[in-house]
């Protein structure tokens, strides 16, 4: 089940005199936070905080949140989780949240065997690698490319692979 409020970064320490606070990212980039209007305090949405502006700094979003005016204020938002409403943003075709990979049926689209479900994403710079779990077995890796991922389809929780030949041979 798709959740509606991602996790997406932590407020990690506040960033000049004025109540602007740092984020660190759980993104691909920061800049996709930097995007955002409202962010939420709770995995159900009932928290919200509103952006007043943010920008990149380094590897982090230093952001204004509307009524933090203080160094005091926006210190006790240190080590808050932020969330993202899914309906505030718009991924390109084939982009997805990991959130929503993690836990979905991992299969051959050519022989229909099950390799077990994704518990893990890497991201390693030139592609994402997906971290295969199989109950009594060895994690095994596959690259999150074209040549390998055929189909995701997140409403069946399901990915159809054609793995690199040797990927899932037994030891």
């Amino acid at each position: 089940m798709k959740k509606q409020f991602l996790d997406t970064g932590e407020i990690v320490s506040v960033h000049g005199v004025r109540g602007e606070v740092k984020i660190n990212p759980w993104s691909d980039s920061p800049e996709f936070l930097c995007d955002f209007d409202r962010f939420y305090l709770d995995k159900n949405g009932t928290k919200t905080i509103e952006v007043e502006r943010a920008r990149m700094h380094k590897n982090v979003v230093v952001a204004k949140i509307k009524g933090i005016d203080t160094v005091e204020e926006a210190a006790k938002l240190r080590g808050k989780t932020l969330y993202i409403n899914r309906d505030d943003c718009e991924l390109d075709e084939g982009d997805f949240f990991v959130q929503d990979l993690i836990g979905m049926q991992v299969q051959d689209a050519d022989t229909g065997e099950v390799y077990g479900e994704i518990c893990d994403v890497s991201q390693t710079g030139a592609n994402d690698v997906y971290h295969i779990r199989a109950e009594g077995k060895a994690d095994k890796l596959i690259p999150a490319i074209k040549q390998v991922v055929l189909s995701t389809d997140l409403e069946a929780n399901l990915m159809m692979i054609r793995p690199l030949e040797g990927l899932f041979d037994e030891d």
